[in-house]
């Protein structure tokens, strides 16, 4: 008995690959938040420690979101931070404290992520998947707000 059996979809390997290597991405891209949360210093601290620590909870929630739906699809999400790390396209950073750099890392970052989400809601809709298209669409969305906020306060 198969999840797919019941949704009236015929996985994609190209959706669930793409949401394999969005997931390491996230797994990344969440330790990277994690650091920056942890080690951020200067006169924005507090305003940064703080948007830091909603990015890696709202990252901590797709990452969940990414595993279900790989595993929806029949899929098996990887668990291994090994992995994660040498397949994911988001580079690990360490020890960075200064402000500008750190959201010059997020600003990258969501650059490959969105990018990434894109490439999977066009499999998405080829397969015509609407649950991953409108997962993707939603995170699309939203980062791309986040993009614009971010580029505010930087400049």
């Amino acid at each position: 008995m198969k999840t797919t059996d019941y949704i009236g979809i015929k996985p994609s390997n190209e959706v669930v690959n793409g949401l394999s290597q969005l997931l390491a991405d996230f797994q990344v891209h969440y330790a990277n938040l994690r650091g920056f949360h942890w080690n951020i210093k200067g006169k924005s601290f507090f305003v940064l420690h703080e948007k830091f620590e909603s990015m890696y909870n709202d990252a901590a929630v797709k990452v969940d979101e990414i595993a279900e739906r790989i595993l929806t699809l029949g899929g098996s999400p990887e668990n291994r931070l090994s992995t994660y790390a040498s397949a994911s396209n988001v580079k690990e950073v360490h020890q960075v404290t200064d402000g500008a750099a750190a959201l010059q890392s997020v600003l990258e970052t969501y650059k490959v992520l969105i990018a990434q989400e894109r490439s999977l809601l066009k499999a998405a809709s080829d397969s015509e998947d609407e649950g991953t298209v409108a997962l993707m669409s939603d995170y699309i969305a939203q980062q791309e707000k986040t993009v614009w906020m971010l580029v505010a306060y930087a400049s």
